[in-house]
């Protein structure tokens, strides 16, 4: 039966993935092919949680805002906004797509069916190894709050700076060991992880707010200083803001993993696409205001501890020890239930596309427990591929900043590749959101403002990937010798690709045709 519904899934005349009956209830996840096996038991608080968590402001904004401070100066704080309203827009387009495709492996699914199975696979196929890298970045952050709480936690040599090849080598043993716990967590139940996710997320909202807070109440200068670019390494404000961009995308990514856990939740084409939408705006508020808080509370701004110690500088020295480091233990939870919620949807990705049959071990890779309703098989590929990324930390200390430049590239260009056909669909008149929801509403619907909304998604989605990508040497190889680390993004993303063709073209040699999708619809409802 299951490799019939595959099938009845994975193929289509003129390599087209056609749509399915608009269901009316929602037990209408057969009207796409598939089984229910993943239980369905997450409400609209999970759902809100599986996107906050990966975006995961506290763990995001602790890692990267000292690199935005560094290369931005002050002025870094507006790319903020800015970055905030060009992923609306992308959000925006993804709830439309959520109430109509409530399915796991999101990209994947809705590019699939957007454009073909082809260019379908090649986004989720770049999706799925950016969360992997994703999920390697976010482990590295607890170098940037742990041995600020103790300095026990400096396991390997005595300087605690990421940059430094101590803080490097410290950060991937940390990582490893948060990487073993989450992909347990992964493999244990799925009732288990969303009660650690939402706890996570309740605790980091509290904590979230109790930062903004206390750095605004010891505020040492006016929100004025946020126009000035001094002490960035770009010249100018254009590159200040184009290098300062960095920290708020990454920051503003994975809003898309409630769409990833559709077929966990209950009523997913009502709740999914308000969850995307309060996940990202929830993220984007409490992040620009700890930013805000951070630049006005910080001791010194010329001193050089803010760009390298960045947040946990600020906290532990204008509240003092005490204070301090019960937020950035706050911090640690963050940080572990990102990790944890990131793994999730790449393993979610994975699932979607081995159960149509379209990666490597896909049988078992689609191979679900019924008792714990996860499937264990991707949850370890994960935690093992991020590891090992990990390592490159051991190698030099500027894997730190490739390994987080690259992921956001890579989820960004995913990304597109789903705006970009949805617009297509758009122009043709292809595209209807028309029906109801589980309760009777109509679907999310942008109306008349989905022509513009989907445009300005696309270009700014395109853009942001050229500047992310651009192979700047001041930022990716500062010290000069090490061009790889200049063009890692850029050659990671060609690898990728090429890695995806070889093995399409491999799957095209050796396997047999695929009967028609009228044949196995008539199979799989016998």
């Amino acid at each position: 039966m299951r490799k019939q519904v595959a099938a009845m899934t994975s193929t289509a005349p003129a390599d087209v993935r056609p749509d399915p009956p608009r269901p009316e209830s929602a037990a209408d996840l057969a009207e796409f092919g598939y089984r229910q096996e993943l239980h369905r038991s997450l409400g609209r608080y999970a759902s809100f949680a599986a996107g906050f968590s990966f975006i995961s402001v506290l763990t995001t904004v602790f890692q990267f805002f000292a690199f935005g401070y560094a290369f931005g100066g002050p002025v870094f704080f507006w790319a903020w906004p800015a970055v905030l309203v060009g992923q609306l827009l992308v959000a925006a387009c993804f709830a439309e797509l959520a109430a109509r495709y409530p399915i796991s492996g999101a990209i994947y699914q809705w590019s699939s069916r957007l454009s073909n199975l082809t260019f379908g696979w090649f986004a989720g196929w770049i999706m799925v190894i950016g969360q992997i890298v994703v999920v390697a970045a976010a482990a590295l952050a607890l170098q940037m709050v742990m041995p600020p709480i103790w300095s026990g936690f400096q396991l390997v040599g005595g300087d605690p700076a990421p940059t430094s090849a101590s803080g490097a080598a410290n950060a991937a043993v940390l990582g490893v060991i948060l990487l073993v716990l989450t992909t347990f967590v992964n493999v244990i139940d799925n009732r288990v992880m969303s009660v650690i996710n939402r706890v996570g997320v309740t605790a980091e909202i509290i904590g979230a707010v109790l930062i903004i807070v206390l750095l605004l109440t010891h505020s040492e200068r006016s929100p004025g200083i946020t126009f000035h670019t001094g002490g960035g390494a770009q010249a100018g404000l254009f590159g200040a803001l184009a290098v300062g961009s960095f920290t708020a995308a990454y920051v503003m990514i994975g809003f898309d993993s409630a769409g990833e856990m559709s077929e966990e939740t209950h009523n997913p084409r009502r709740v999914a696409p308000r969850t995307i939408l309060t996940a990202l705006g929830a993220a984007g508020l409490l992040g620009g205001l700890i930013v805000l808080g951070g630049l006005l509370a910080a001791p010194s701004l010329t001193d050089g501890r803010l760009g390298v110690d960045g947040l946990s500088y600020v906290l532990t020295s204008s509240l003092g020890d005490g204070v301090g480091r019960v937020l950035l233990a706050d911090v640690v939870v963050a940080i572990s239930v990102a990790t944890l919620a990131i793994q999730t949807a790449a393993c979610r990705m994975l699932f979607s596309m081995a159960r149509d049959g379209r990666l490597p071990f896909a049988r078992r890779l689609a191979r679900v427990n019924p008792r714990t309703g996860m499937p264990s098989a991707p949850a370890l590929v994960v935690g093992v591929l991020a590891a090992a990324l990990l390592l490159l930390n051991f190698a030099s200390p500027e894997a730190f900043l490739a390994i987080g430049t690259t992921c956001i590239v890579m989820l960004y260009l995913a990304y597109a590749m789903v705006t970009g056909p949805l617009l297509v669909r758009r122009l043709r008149g292809e595209f209807t959101t028309e029906g109801t929801d589980e309760t009777g509403a109509p679907l999310f619907s942008l109306g008349r403002w989905g022509v513009p909304v989907n445009t300005l998604a696309l270009l700014y989605g395109l853009l942001m990937t050229v500047d992310l990508a651009w192979p700047r040497a001041e930022v990716y190889d500062p010290a000069g010798g090490h061009w790889y680390f200049q063009w890692f993004t850029v050659l990671f993303l060609a690898v990728t690709l090429a890695a995806g063709a070889a093995y399409r073209a491999y799957r095209g040699r050796t396997s047999a045709p695929a009967p028609a999708p009228e044949a196995t619809v008539q199979e799989a409802t016998a």
